[in-house]
C-alpha cells in the first residue's frame, strides 16, 4: 500500500532525501547553560515537492540528533516562492517530538524558510525562535536535500 502511494507521489511531484545536519544557536551562553549547544544534527529525512511556474510545495518527515543530542522527530509541510533562479524563501508548519522541547511533548511551529535549489541538492535553512517554555533558544537550522 506504502509503495503504491510512493509510487503515485512521484508520478505528480519529487521526492528527495533530507540529510540533517547543523544548527546555530544565537544565545550562546544560555544554549549552553541549558545543554543545547550540540551544532551537529546528523539526520535523515524525505522529501515531497510539487513545483508550478512561481511556487513550490514541499512536505517533509525525518529523523534527526536534536541540540541536546536527543532522537528528535519531525513532520512538516509548506511552501516556497521562487524569488530567484536558484533563491528560494518560503515557511512551514512543523510538528516536532523531542524530549528536548516542549517538555517532551508534541510541537506545532511556524517556520520561515530560505534555500538554495542547485536542481539536484538544494541547501535548506530555518529560523526557530525562541518561545518560552517550548523553544528555549533561538536558532538557525541547515540542512541538505538530495534529489536523486
Amino acid at each position: 500500500m506504502l509503495a503504491l502511494l510512493a509510487a503515485g507521489l512521484a508520478g505528480a511531484g519529487e521526492i528527495g532525501i533530507n540529510l540533517y545536519g547543523a544548527s546555530y544557536h544565537f544565545e550562546r551562553d544560555r544554549a549552553r547553560e541549558l545543554g543545547l549547544d550540540n551544532q551537529f544534527n546528523p539526520g535523515i529525512g524525505v522529501r515531497y515537492r510539487q513545483s508550478s511556474e512561481r511556487m513550490e510545495w514541499i512536505a517533509d518527515a525525518g529523523i534527526y540528533h536534536d541540540s541536546a543530542e536527543r532522537t528528535a522527530m519531525v513532520v512538516g509541510a509548506g511552501a516556497w516562492w521562487k524569488a530567484g533562479e536558484s533563491l528560494r524563501l518560503g515557511a512551514a508548519l512543523a510538528l516536532f517530538k523531542s524530549e528536548t522541547y516542549n517538555g517532551g511533548d508534541p510541537a506545532l511551529a511556524p517556520l520561515p524558510l530560505a534555500a538554495w535549489d542547485f536542481r539536484s541538492v538544494t541547501v535548506n535553512a530555518a529560523f526557530a525562535p525562541r518561545i518560552a517554555g517550548v523553544n528555549e533558544v533561538s536558532t538557525l537550522l541547515f540542512w541538505l536535500t538530495y534529489w536523486p
